[in-house]
């Protein structure tokens, strides 16, 4: 824009006016920014806290089958954006998540969609037993263990908080589960919903085997 009848101190006058202007300007919308978006993190946390739904992150669970015993333990919590590197997907997953019940905690995926969502967490998990397979590679002794790997979204314990969780089973387990009408010795009693979230992955993969992947394990 010219500034035509102005003097050169005049021009330079109003050149760092504007200059200030949108300083100003971009500051104040900053600090707008910055607050709005600390007040939605807090709601969205409230919010997730009283409905005890935590959606946007990922457990990966070993279930262990010892003696007689379950014994749960993580092996990885990533957010969905980091394991599911796409937008597409992390939606997809999110969705899953909501649709299932405490009949069914299993995640009901699109059948076009298993591998690839599946393949995601496969991919994160597989880098935790890398150490194993370069043993195996350069000739050293080795145990090999496959696992079937699935996802779900339990409604668990008393208050019934829903996680979104990547479960890691034996597959000779997962293919003949052996506490279909019994239980096993728990750590807590709320593993109870493990259990029936593994005869019902059991039974799903008879019908439906593509809503698992396999994992080869070396350690």
């Amino acid at each position: 824009m010219f500034l035509f009848g102005l003097s050169e101190a005049e021009v330079e006058a109003e050149y760092i006016k504007r200059i200030v202007v949108t300083i100003l300007v971009a500051a104040t919308t900053s600090t707008a920014t910055f607050f709005v978006g600390r007040w939605w993190g807090s709601y969205k946390a409230r919010r997730q806290w009283r409905a005890k739904e935590f959606l946007d992150r990922i457990i990966v669970s070993l279930n262990i089958f010892s003696d007689g015993h379950l014994k749960i333990r993580t092996v990885m919590e990533r957010s969905l954006e980091e394991i599911f590197l796409n937008k597409l997907a992390v939606a997809k997953v999110w969705l899953a998540a909501k649709a299932t019940t405490l009949e069914q905690p299993v995640m009901p995926i699109a059948k076009e969609d298993r591998w690839f969502l599946l393949n995601f967490v496969l991919n994160a998990v597989a880098e935790h037993f890398v150490t194993g397979h370069i043993k195996r590679d350069a000739g050293q002794p080795v145990i090999t263990v496959k696992y079937a790997l699935f996802l779900t979204c339990e409604l668990v314990g008393d208050e019934r908080i829903r996680k979104v969780r990547a479960m890691l089973l034996r597959r000779d387990l997962l293919e003949n589960f052996p506490y279909q009408d019994t239980m096993p010795n728990l750590e807590n009693p709320w593993h109870e919903d493990r259990i029936k979230t593994l005869r019902t992955a059991s039974a799903l993969y008879k019908k439906e085997p593509d809503n698992f992947l396999m994992l080869e394990v070396c350690v």
